[in-house]
């Protein structure tokens, strides 16, 4: 039995050393080849073939982040509170809820790319636009957020609810004041999640959002973001060390997003991890 723990130990604590040591070597390989090539030029407010700025791509990056988060999220929030509260057990309209959660977690980017071109930019008459991109990645990160916010309820101990309830406490309030602030941290993880997707995103917004190099200057704009930014300058062959550059700015950014979020949460749940 000591010698199975022991291997078992060993596996499990090996597992993690490959997987700190595959994301630290991504990381440093990105830092190395791109943040000697970072220069002033790049971050000038309109992007030219001489100084290929990103920082129309950073605006437009934290404009469609935003307003995905805040189309998607409290659509999935709302979904997940209803299949653990509110919906019966086993009804037909729960199992065609995660069902239809599932089939999208599944669907390829480049399919929810094609429908967001075919209905929101060519049906709907949005273009190539900011809106187009946001309504597309909205319903990408929606499957994300309704199963974390599920699996988070349901991890809340069911004592909770009936402590409160028995204590005078009505449905709606003991929802908000007990459950949700010790799921905040699990639904916390899957916006997360859902911001690494909306950050990393090609395929889908190069079919929707376009791949101009303006600033935008309404929602109707088109643009492209950090990560479409990067796949342009590396396929044309003649701005690599830009675009590892840009590499390098994209994990800054999504850093910094992360730790706001985690920063927001944590406060939105009363300050405990």
């Amino acid at each position: 039995m000591k010698n199975r723990s022991l291997a078992a130990k060993v596996m499990i604590m090996g597992s993690a050393f490959v997987t700190f040591a595959i994301l630290a070597i991504l990381i440093g390989y990105i830092v190395i080849k791109g943040a000697p090539h970072l220069t002033a030029e790049m971050f000038e407010r309109t992007y030219t073939t001489e100084n290929v700025s990103m920082f129309p791509a950073i605006i437009t990056t934290l404009i469609v982040v935003v307003l995905s988060l805040i189309v998607a999220t409290p659509i999935g929030i709302f979904t997940g509170f209803y299949l653990v509260e509110y919906a019966k057990k086993g009804s037909k309209i729960v199992r065609l809820i995660r069902l239809a959660t599932e089939t999208l977690s599944g669907i390829p980017s480049i399919i929810y790319g094609l429908f967001g071109m075919l209905f929101f930019s060519i049906a709907l008459k949005l273009g190539y636009s900011i809106l187009s991109g946001v309504f597309t990645l909205a319903i990408m990160i929606l499957p994300l957020i309704i199963r974390s916010t599920e699996e988070s309820l349901l991890a809340v101990h069911s004592s909770l609810r009936s402590g409160s309830l028995a204590l005078g406490a009505g449905k709606l309030r003991t929802i908000v004041r007990v459950v949700l602030p010790v799921a905040m941290p699990g639904i916390l993880s899957g916006v997360i999640l859902a911001i690494g997707r909306c950050v990393g995103e090609t395929a889908a917004l190069m079919f929707t959002l376009g791949t101009t190099t303006d600033m935008p200057t309404s929602l109707l704009s088109s643009g492209r973001t950090l990560s479409l930014h990067m796949y342009v300058l590396s396929s044309e062959g003649l701005f690599v060390d830009q675009a590892f550059a840009t590499g390098f700015i994209l994990i800054v950014l999504t850093l910094v997003i992360n730790s706001l979020s985690t920063f927001i949460g944590i406060k939105l749940s009363g300050g405990t991890k």
